[in-house]
């Protein structure tokens, strides 16, 4: 089946990553034109590939209104948006030692940096009278996770909050214009790499029906069948889990 994205131009954020990369290669592989965001990373970024690679601190908002100029001159028009880039605090802090700062810091680098890109985004839908914006939450703000109330936090309010005030607002201004989520689980990704050890995998193997890790790839393609208005040009404001059939609790004992 087609997807109707080639030509289309595309901003992935966080392309450097393993599943910001994934989706941009993903996209690249349906005929779309790509630009490749990263922050910190370019030698990754630069492995990517893409029609431009371009530089920005999400969290500045002059930074993303350059991102969103560049790519537009890279692309001519900017068609789809892929808000992947975020950042999980590695260690374990539960909430009564857990500090201001990185609870502040972990909101900016998600929530804040999502709500920046879109809020660029949809000023390119204002322009254009169309487009298609997928974010990227997590099954943390979902189901919680304990010592990670900040992220937890932050990607619940990206997948809730956010992205039903989104779907919303944006056909005011573009009648058929969708946005939509991915709530990715417990994937292979640098920002998981050495913690996803065998005998995690198998007690988090505990709450899925399926008894796996996800692979960046399995992100992706949600994404691109989310952004694609041939495959999903009736579907907006959903969340899609892609996590394996995860539940916030234990479904089978091995």
């Amino acid at each position: 089946m087609e997807t109707g994205l080639a030509g289309k131009g595309v901003v992935v954020t966080g392309a450097s990553g393993g599943i910001g990369s994934a989706t941009a290669r993903t996209f690249m592989a349906e005929g779309a034109r790509v630009v490749v965001h990263y922050n910190a990373g370019r030698e990754r970024a630069e492995e990517v590939g893409g029609q431009a690679i371009v530089q920005a601190d999400l969290t500045s908002a002059d930074d993303v209104a350059r991102l969103f100029d560049e790519s537009r001159a890279a692309l001519g028009s900017i068609d789809v948006c892929a808000a992947v880039a975020g950042v999980w605090p590695s260690a374990d802090e539960p909430v009564w030692e857990l500090p201001l700062e990185r609870w502040e810091a972990t909101l900016r680098a998600n929530l804040t940096a999502t709500f920046l890109t879109a809020q660029a985004f949809l000023r390119e839908v204002q322009r254009n009278g169309h487009g298609s914006l997928v974010l990227v939450g997590s099954t943390a703000g979902r189901f919680g996770e304990a010592g990670h109330s900040d992220y937890a936090a932050a990607k619940s309010a990206i997948q809730v909050g956010l992205l039903l005030s989104l779907k919303n607002e944006i056909v005011r201004i573009a009648p058929r214009a969708r946005v939509n989520a991915v709530a990715p689980g417990w994937t292979y990704s640098p920002m998981t790499r050495g913690a996803l050890d065998e005998s995690l995998v198998r007690r988090i193997a505990r709450t899925m029906a399926l008894q796996k890790v996800a692979t960046a790839d399995d992100i992706a393609r949600a994404i691109v069948v989310l952004a694609s208005d041939e495959l999903s040009g009736h579907i907006t404001g959903e969340l899609v889990t892609v996590a394996g059939g995860m539940e916030g609790r234990t479904i089978r004992e091995s």
